[in-house]
């Protein structure tokens, strides 16, 4: 009886401090959320956001940075107000919790039996998938404005962060639909740019690394901040004759999950399934109903999944628009993926916010029911990874169950490597050791093969302080803080295994509680074969199967399979680049800088703005090891103050010396840059604008009327063309077919001179006058087609192969490199590079072009998931060739994806150099 009057009263409390009116969605836009033809922008959302703010006690808003265009994100932290009153008490615990080190058992449950649910619900993030960011507006009323009995104990039992995902897009989106003043002509197509300031869509592609400034706010509050226990992640369109796809998702599961993860996946998810089910709101779909798989990290929602939050995305139909639901016949049949199958329907798009609204609330009441439990097992998902990371552990991959298959002396699975084995019967249930269907091997082996000593896990990993291009290294890092990695740093000089390393080397432990995201980072994926049936073709991963961060961004590292320690502190923010200076004589003839790091082309660039002459190099520079193509500054007033603050600045070393070298030599001018794009946007030219940008260096967007215009040698020398640009290539990720249709009147005056498209009979030919005349072309993935069409005799030997006979679906592979060619100087011998089924060409014996990067061997998969990859062997996969005076360079690989290749960065700065540079003697 004291319970439930206890209970009573703080119900009755709770009402009453929420009596004060909350203005709703139709009072403050003049329409309800999700009425047809109708959307809310970012800015109107910020206003109501802050209204609600000043009228109600159960809400918190907090500004979690800046996006891209300027504009505040901001983060609406829903729950009770005695919560609130609390929240910085309720996010230590979920900090601890979510960390795990220093807590018993004991106290762990006492924090959880303390603490309170948190739950992440985002909306938005794909602009175009409207739903989730109008979704975020009526719900957060919602949860002001009801006094429900359910409403009051998820406010009591949960804390709510609701974060606008993407403010830039919602902007966007909202303005270009209702700019139409008739409702029925409204539409979200032919937005004239990416979504995402930079990279449109693959604004969910950028968790791995934090690239954008949106993604870093978000991680920061995801990994460092409050660390929630649950993620709902809102994303579009749905399944075909369905309503909404929830997980649980299909196999493949990435290996460095905790199983906790996978089965938190599939418990929230089948509860939301249930609350839906329940009220007779039928067309959800799991499993099979989509192509989602536990696999792949850099999304949003599946990075969340390395730091042990149990993160679940849906996908669901609607639109402003009215729209109809199709009639799919198996889409009909009951089946265990299809609970409760949909009749077909006109849809609208208050029946969409109207599911969400349950599938929000169906997460919010697995928390607050739950809420001990997700705290606990928060804790002990990050002690599990703790435990392994301190003793020896061994993760099974596909490989170990080949290597197992192979020690027992069975053939390979009939589906290649990890595919789907045929089972024998071995007895029935009561056989010893027997199963249904199971067929073993000698017990001996899983010590021998699978818990070998030489494959068991790294306790860590060490990043010499002595390498090449530690400035890379450094950036690597800071993706790991960004991300709530620990990450130390070498105080003095110290050895593990007998090799030495020097103070500011940086070290990665892996036990940590995040210790899934750590091993993704550094440890090769192993997809397995994923068949649709034995021996037939591959089912593809639903982005891509290898992305191993240290190894694309060329970073070098020790893997340490025995604990150590040595004068290591713990590293707190972001780090900048250990700083240099100028060394050697005060008078010197000049200075002496080395390719080898990426931020040598930031100090150039800086150097050519200050009309300062720089030089490449070609035979060996004097003095230390400098690699190919030493830059060569001769000394001057200008040249000093830039040298000096970029050595300390950037962690480029600067050597100053007596004698000028002499010698064969390229003298590097200011290059005026074009670099395609097209109405619309396309994803890798705002990839390549981005990273130019970190770079410094300058460009000029360049769209087709300006190409068909021709006379383009009087403005440009260099002119870059993405992945994507030419249509109809294949194997694009960025918009392959090319630029959108759109009618000129259609869109306002300041977009209409990017619409337009490369075509073959008015574009080609004005370029091909623009290389043979002394320009050049750089040509990337699916845009190496070009290279053909100017003149350029190179041929795809694996082209129009099927997908059984090969396929590689976003993995990195081992490619040879010549860094004695301009185009590669700087790079090692040998390199991963991104390969997702990208052109490869073979060069005919009579050809003066030059192979620069290429494959060599049966195999030189990395990464992830090769089919027929010794199909590459002797293919080229970048040239270099003459066309007239001008040089058109071909790179297959997608040498800067995502941002996330450092290792390759050098294959496109160096051809902007080298694409302008002109022949020099030293002397």
């Amino acid at each position: 009886m004291k319970r439930l009057c206890i209970a009573l009263l703080a119900v009755f409390g709770l009402s009453a401090q929420t009596a004060r009116h909350v203005t709703s969605p139709k009072e403050e836009f003049g329409f309800n959320i999700g009425d047809d033809y109708r959307l809310v922008n970012y800015t109107r959302l910020e206003a109501y956001w802050k209204k609600l703010a000043s009228q109600s006690d159960r809400i918190k808003l907090t500004d979690i940075g800046i996006t891209a265009e300027g504009r505040h994100q901001w983060m609406a932290i829903v729950s009770s107000p005695e919560n609130l009153k609390n929240l910085a008490r309720y996010k230590e615990i979920s900090q601890k919790l979510a960390a795990a080190k220093g807590l018993s058992g004991e106290q762990a449950h006492a924090l959880a039996r303390e603490g309170k649910a948190v739950v992440w619900i985002d909306g938005g993030l794909h602009a175009t998938e409207t739903a989730g960011s109008q979704q975020l507006l009526e719900m957060v009323y919602q949860m002001l404005s009801r006094n429900d009995a359910e409403t009051l104990r998820l406010l009591s039992d949960d804390i709510i962060l609701c974060v606008a995902a993407n403010p830039d897009g919602q902007e966007l989106v909202a303005d270009w639909y209702m700019r139409e003043k008739e409702e029925t002509k409204r539409t979200m197509n032919a937005l004239p740019r990416l979504y995402n300031k930079y990279i449109g869509h693959d604004d969910n592609r950028d968790s791995l690394t934090s690239n954008m400034p949106e993604t870093a706010n978000m991680n920061r509050q995801l990994y460092i901040e409050w660390n929630p226990q649950l993620m709902y992640n809102h994303h579009q369109s749905g399944p075909a004759g369905e309503v909404i796809f929830i997980p649980p998702l299909r196999d493949p599961v990435n290996h460095n999950l905790d199983p906790l993860v996978t089965l938190g996946i599939q418990a929230a998810g089948t509860a939301m399934h249930q609350r839906l089910v329940a009220q007779g709101k039928g067309g959800s779909g799991m499993r099979t109903q989509a192509n989602y798989d536990g696999w792949w990290n850099g999304g949003m929602r599946n990075t969340a999944t390395y730091h042990n939050t149990i993160a679940l995305l849906t996908e669901i139909i609607g639109n402003p628009t009215p729209m109809e639901i199709p009639l799919i016949p198996e889409k009909q049949l009951y089946i265990s993926d299809l609970p409760l199958p949909i009749a077909p329907q006109p849809w609208h798009f208050r029946q969409t916010i109207d599911y969400l609204m349950e599938t929000n609330r169906g997460m919010l009441d697995y928390a607050a029911r739950n809420r001990e439990t997700l705290l606990y097992n928060i804790y002990r998902m990050g002690m599990n990874s703790i435990e392994r990371g301190s003793k020896d552990t061994w993760t099974i991959t596909p490989r170990r169950i080949e290597a197992l298959r192979a020690a027992a002396g069975e053939a390979p699975a009939a589906g290649g490597r990890g595919g789907r084995q045929p089972q024998a019967a071995a007895g029935g249930g009561d056989s010893p050791g027997g199963g249904f269907g199971a067929r073993g091997v000698s017990a001996a082996l899983y010590q021998k093969v699978l818990h070998d000593p030489k494959m068991r896990d790294p306790r860590g990993y060490i990043l010499s302080a002595d390498q090449a291009d530690f400035p890379t290294a450094t950036r690597f890092i800071n993706t790991l803080l960004k991300s709530g990695i620990t990450v130390q740093q070498a105080s003095a000089a110290f050895t593990v295994a007998s090799k030495s390393y020097p103070a500011g080397s940086y070290v990665v432990k892996t036990d940590q509680a995040f210790r899934p995201f750590v091993r993704d980072m550094f440890e090769p994926q192993d997809h397995p074969r994923d068949d649709l049936f034995p021996g037939g073709p591959p089912i593809p991963p639903y982005d891509i199967a290898g992305w191993t961060l240290a190894m694309q961004m060329g970073v070098q590292y020790d893997r340490v399979l025995d604990g150590f320690d040595g004068p290591f502190t713990t590293l707190k923010g972001l780090q900048k680049p250990l700083p240099r200076s100028v060394t050697g004589p005060s008078n010197p003839a000049g200075y002496l800088i080395s390719h080898r790091s990426n931020y040598s082309f930031t100090l150039v660039n800086r150097l050519l703005k200050a009309n300062v002459e720089v030089y490449w190099l070609k035979g060996a520079a004097p003095g230390p090891d400098l690699g190919t193509g030493a830059i060569w500054v001769p000394a001057s007033a200008t040249a000093l103050p830039v040298l000096r603050q970029g050595a300390a600045d950037l962690g480029v070393a600067v050597y100053a010396v007596a004698q000028s070298p002499t010698g064969d030599a390229l003298r590097i001018p200011q290059a005026r840059i074009g670099l395609y794009d097209q109405y619309g946007g396309l994803m890798p030219s705002g990839w390549t604008r981005w990273l130019l940008e970190q770079y410094e260096f300058p460009f000029t967007l360049v769209y087709p009327q300006t190409l068909d215009a021709g006379n383009l040698k009087s403005r440009f020398d260099v002119l870059i063309f993405p992945d994507g640009a030419m249509r109809g290539a294949a194997g694009s990720r960025g918009g392959g077919r090319g630029a959108v249709a759109v009618d000129p009147q259609s869109v306002p005056e300041e977009y209409r001179g990017w619409i337009g498209r490369i075509t073959e009979e008015k574009t080609i030919p004005q370029i091909k006058q623009f290389v043979e005349s002394g320009g050049s072309v750089v040509t990337v993935g699916s845009s190496t087609t070009m290279a053909g069409l100017l003149g350029v005799a190179l041929a795809n030997p694996l082209a129009g192969l099927t997908r059984d006979k090969f396929y590689i679906p976003g993995s990195l592979m081992k490619a040879h490199i010549d860094n004695t060619n301009p185009l590669a100087y700087g790079m090692p011998e040998t390199v991963d590079v991104f390969f997702d089924n990208n052109p490869v060409f073979r060069l005919p014996p009579d050809t003066s072009a030059k192979g620069v990067a290429w494959f060599s061997g049966k195999e030189t998969l990395d990464s992830g998931w090769a089919l027929g990859q010794e199909l590459l062997d002797g293919t080229t996969a970048v040239v270099e060739a003459k066309s007239g005076e001008g040089k058109v360079f071909a790179m297959g690989p997608e040498v800067t994806f995502r941002g996330e290749p450092d290792g390759t960065f050098k294959l496109l700065f160096n051809g902007l150099f080298y694409g302008a540079a002109k022949p020099a003697t030293l002397r």
